[in-house]
């Protein structure tokens, strides 16, 4: 699936032949100037800044569902902080796992790691279903779908094979389609039920915060434009001061040191029902984290092949099962962190394993996680339109190299697209349907993802007339081919 014309360039001006290949024995002891871009450290300093950058960028995706989910049940102020923490903690282990690799555990690609959104719908359907202590009930199912994630990754990895460029470009066109209405209500204030939601000030700020992203894009230079979304944030939030929407007092609150304790809010329950709910939304996940590797493959310039699927679905796993022991829920992919790495073009995993180290800190130290959360949600969604449009952008790169002329594969690519898009402009839309299968189609990305693999089957694969053997239906390598 790689290909010259998506793939970005490395960060000096090197040839592409002096390029380490990333699965010769030697590739880590190669000569540093042979180094995969993948494979870079950097210098202290760059790594730093960008590794912030990924945590500014994904903070808010982190803290929004245990915030969510804590409000439901009624924790306290306090109860709250914990299970923050443990959001951010368990996100930095899965992102360090991810990141660095250990055995067959992690993709070993700038690859960020943290709570799966589409828990949260499942989760608010047990707590409303049933009272008392849900907690215990919901990290139990976690647990156990954790570990099913695991040993189930090395038979859900052979998926990839059908992922030629005609679904994955799909698939990642919806991965950046599916984010942009995040970036919206970031904009407009992130929440719907808070005065000044959509207000002018808040829609200002976006405004001026993505204003500045691109200035700093435009006239700056070097490494100085590669963090210019880091840049954009400052301005923002330095901006949104006078307009008292950055909150200094909130930090006085928080514990300046907080370990985290397994099973803090008791002994973990195991229930069929909450289970089969949470089997379902690891289901999604491991959908999401899969066209996510696909795409940041793409991006990187670094073919993902079904060991490394494999690989990485395990750290979801292992990652989430130990979510649940610290009061943590399943992990998945960010997608928005792609953007981040096609936007600088800064491609070393290490980077991102630094911030995996920072989420850590964050989660130990909450006084420093509460620094991330001063940035304004309008602020964020300032950047979010450059990020995320970015993987929207390389999801048509990759469709440029289906082709489309061959009519079949532009219905696919239609269909797969309305079946992606209908969720997320029709948040509702499958309401009436049975709740786990509701669960499943309500995520535009795993609805286009299995629409896409499903049209592909029957028009390029299956039956009479297939196309399989067209050019640009070639699914991406197994291991070892």
């Amino acid at each position: 699936m790689a290909s010259q014309d998506l793939a970005l360039q490395p960060d000096s001006d090197r040839p592409e032949a002096d390029l380490a290949d990333p699965d010769s024995p030697d590739a880590d002891r190669a000569d540093p100037a042979a180094v995969h871009p993948v494979d870079e450290v950097l210098p202290l300093g760059r790594m730093s800044a960008v590794a912030l950058q990924h945590v500014a960028s994904m903070y808010a995706g982190v803290a929004a569902p245990p915030l969510i989910i804590g409000g439901a049940v009624g924790l306290n102020a306090a109860q709250l902080t914990t299970l923050l923490a443990a959001a951010l903690f368990i996100a930095g282990i899965a992102t360090l796992l991810q990141t660095l690799g250990v055995w067959r555990i992690g993709s070993r690609l700038p690859f960020v790691n943290g709570v799966s959104f589409a828990t949260v719908s499942p989760v608010l359907a047990v707590v409303a279903a049933k009272k008392g202590a849900t907690l215990p009930l919901i990290f139990g199912s976690t647990i156990v779908a954790g570990l099913v994630c695991f040993l189930a990754a090395p038979l859900f990895c052979r998926l990839v094979r059908f992922f030629p460029p005609v679904v994955s470009g799909t698939v990642i066109t919806l991965i950046g389609v599916s984010l942009l209405p995040v970036a919206g209500n970031w904009a407009q204030g992130g929440n719907a039920q808070a005065h000044g939601y959509g207000s002018v000030s808040n829609l200002g700020l976006a405004a001026f915060t993505l204003l500045a992203v691109l200035l700093f894009n435009r006239f700056l230079r070097g490494f100085a434009q590669r963090i210019a979304i880091l840049f954009g944030l400052l301005a923002g939030t330095l901006a949104a001061i006078p307009f008292g929407k950055v909150d200094l007092h909130a930090l006085t609150s928080l514990p300046v040191f907080e370990l985290p304790h397994p099973f803090a809010f008791g002994a973990p329950r195991f229930e069929l029902a909450s289970i089969i709910s949470m089997l379902v939304v690891m289901v999604v996940s491991m959908t999401e984290s899969t066209a996510d590797m696909i795409a940041l493959g793409e991006v990187v310039e670094r073919p993902v092949d079904e060991r490394t699927i494999a690989a990485g679905l395990r750290a979801d796993g292992l990652a989430s099962a130990f979510g649940g022991v610290f009061n943590g829920f399943f992990c998945s992919a960010f997608a928005q962190n792609i953007g981040l790495v096609a936007l600088t073009k800064i491609r070393s995993r290490f980077v991102v394993a630094m911030g995996g180290g920072f989420l850590i800190l964050m989660g130990l130290l909450p006084v420093v996680g509460g620094l991330a959360s001063l940035v304004p949600q309008p602020v964020l969604g300032g950047a979010g339109v450059v990020l995320f449009g970015s993987v929207a952008v390389a999801g048509v790169r990759t469709l440029s190299k289906a082709d489309l002329s061959v009519g079949s594969n532009a219905l696919i690519v239609a269909v797969s697209l309305a079946f992606g898009i209908f969720p997320i402009a029709y948040p509702g839309f499958y309401h009436a349907l049975p709740q786990q299968l509701a669960t499943i189609l309500s995520s535009g990305i795993a609805a286009g993802c299995l629409a896409a693999i499903t049209l592909n089957l029957l028009f390029n694969h299956l039956g009479w007339g297939r196309r399989g053997a067209v050019a640009d239906a070639v699914a991406v390598p197994a291991a070892g081919e």
